[in-house]
């Protein structure tokens, strides 16, 4: 057992600890519910197409090479031509690197086109970067490893290639530590892993033939790894289970309610809802929200020139499907109002945030109008009808191409928007490029709980935490402690195109009981936590540990297991 003292001998010497319930901000009003928000940066330089969020508290946001930028790498002046890719000597960055702590960017270079690419997390913290848009870009695997001297950037693999084009692609990391890329455009209705084995070559995946309608609506697909080991692909409105390792679909699902598509460009959401110690992580509900009806798409693209576009209204229903049921059914429920291209987070409490996004038409350039301004609450633990709450409205449309990420702090990070093929700075605030970066604080974030929310003083550091193993952890709470502590842990996602993909949050067992000292005028509490049972339950990796006392979550320390 790692830490000051001997923890588990006081452990053993105190018989019961008394947990005193203190106020708890799950039964606040919906007035009290509302966050703000702050402006963080007037011109990030790029349109933050995709983000990720490291494990040395930095941010990574990229766009495409050849898209445009306001920020340069270099000291030279610079006229802002599409160069031929991969650009060597172009001194405009399209990626930068984002610090939390001083709010500062670093320019990076990225050389291949990354348009509409995708990504994951591997086991050591390095970002794995797949595809992107034609010869310069579709076929490319680019790595960026976190450093914290300044000097790290993108890294093009000379040895990995994908074997298909991944344009709208998705990764997920698997419990092996590799990746599977899934879908495409161009007819990739396959998948393949990264890195390959020796011989190992395309993977046929009709599921995707068969979501593929005339507006194709099922690019990005939405992946989870389910308890099983398995993958969960959602395409369209249909779902799956699928062996990766066997190649076969091992279970197929009920055809989601409501109408409409929700993956590109019919853009909606998904996320898997906290995994529980409880049920020993077996049990996966998935919830998947907003989109866009079947000819959204082309309406919107339908006489651009003359301006004879419609756009059509956005779905306003959510479906939830526990798919490790014996039975799985879709339990369907309206949102507060329709929304296309929204991101879903889960936030450090469990509940989800639903940010970004319009009211009417789909994802592509031009192709939705009428922003929702305002995030959605969704607490999954209340009775249907009382599950959502309209919170306080950004005065920055998200739209196409904008991301939302959860920070260690326990704000909403939302950058991006752009819909148009270069940067564009007119009035429109329909399709106007995008360059400022805000931040909207939850209400868990309000002064008020400030005495009641813990602060981590201790925890194993990066050194890898063995599954099923027990760790320990110090914090300290100014007030008192409730009878309702959580201990969370959380993947942080890549995030494009509304999709946050490798998104996990996992609820760990904690020993009882607490034990309590009194330190400097706090409370001073030793707890032992039970890492995940398997790279199944948790791929191993980094990430963000919170507890949460009576609904107020901690600043978030980072761990990994593996």
């Amino acid at each position: 057992m790692e830490g000051p003292g001997n923890p588990l001998a006081m452990v053993v010497k105190v018989v019961a600890v008394l947990l005193v319930i203190t106020s708890s901000c799950w039964g606040r009003k919906e007035k009290d519910l509302q966050g703000r928000w702050e402006l963080l940066l007037e011109n990030a330089g790029i349109a933050a197409m995709h983000t990720i969020v490291m494990h040395n508290n930095k941010v990574i946001m990229f766009d495409r090479p050849n898209h445009g930028s306001n920020i340069t790498r270099t000291s030279p002046p610079c006229t802002n031509v599409r160069p031929p890719l991969p650009i060597d000597s172009d001194c405009w960055a399209h990626s930068i690197e984002y610090d939390i702590a001083t709010n500062k960017v670093r320019p990076l270079h990225i050389l291949t086109d990354t348009w509409c690419s995708s990504g994951a997390l591997s086991s050591n913290g390095t970002l794995v970067q797949t595809g992107g848009w034609g010869p310069a870009g579709a076929f490319n695997v680019r790595y960026y490893t976190p450093c914290s001297d300044g000097t790290c950037d993108w890294v093009e693999s000379v040895t990995e290639k994908m074997l298909g084009p991944r344009w709208y692609a998705s990764d997920q990391i698997l419990p092996d530590n590799r990746i599977i890329v899934v879908g495409g455009t161009d007819n990739q209705f396959n998948y393949e892993f990264v890195p390959k084995r020796s011989g190992e070559g395309l993977f046929d995946l009709p599921f995707l033939n068969q979501t593929n309608d005339f507006e194709q609506n099922n690019l990005y697909p939405f992946l989870h790894l389910s308890s099983d080991g398995n993958i969960f692909i959602f395409a369209n409105r249909d779902s799956i289970l699928l062996d990766y390792k066997n190649n076969k679909v091992i279970r197929t699902f009920p055809t989601m309610p409501g109408g409409g598509a929700r993956n590109y460009p019919s853009t909606g959401s998904s996320v898997m809802l906290p995994l529980d110690f409880s049920n020993g992580f077996k049990t996966v509900e998935i919830m998947i929200c907003g989109g866009a009806p079947v000819g959204s798409f082309s309406r919107s693209e339908a006489n651009k020139k003359s301006n004879g576009q419609v756009y059509l209204e956005a779905l306003k229903s959510c479906g939830r499907m526990e798919i490790t049921s014996e039975n799985p059914v879709w339990e369907m429920e309206d949102m507060p109002g329709p929304r296309v291209l929204n991101d879903m987070i889960i936030l450090p409490t469990g509940e989800i945030l639903i940010i970004n996004g319009a009211r009417n038409g789909s994802a592509g350039w031009q192709d939705a109008r009428i922003p929702v301004l305002n995030p959605w609450l969704y607490r999954a633990e209340n009775p249907a009808g009382k599950r959502f709450t309209v919170l306080a409205p950004s005065t920055i449309p998200r739209m196409y191409h904008s991301t939302a990420n959860l920070l260690p702090d326990g704000r909403i990070l939302a950058a991006g928007s752009n819909a148009n093929d270069n940067y564009t700075f007119t009035d429109d605030v329909y399709s106007k490029t995008e360059l400022r970066v805000d931040a909207y604080s939850p209400y868990y974030l309000d002064p008020v709980y400030n005495r009641i929310r813990p602060n981590i003083t201790y925890v194993k550091p990066w050194a890898a935490i063995p599954y099923g193993s027990e760790f320990l952890v110090n914090f300290t709470v100014s007030g008192k402690l409730s009878s309702d502590v959580r201990f969370h842990v959380y993947a942080p996602p890549f995030t494009s195109h509304s999709w946050s993909m490798n998104q996990r949050m996992l609820s760990l067992a904690a020993a009882s009981p607490i034990v309590k000292e009194k330190k400097s005028g706090k409370r001073f509490y030793w707890v032992v936590l039970t890492a995940p049972p398997s790279p199944v339950a948790a791929p191993s990796g980094f990430y963000m540990l919170t507890i949460v006392n009576g609904g107020v979550p901690s600043q978030a320390q980072w761990i990994h297991f593996g």
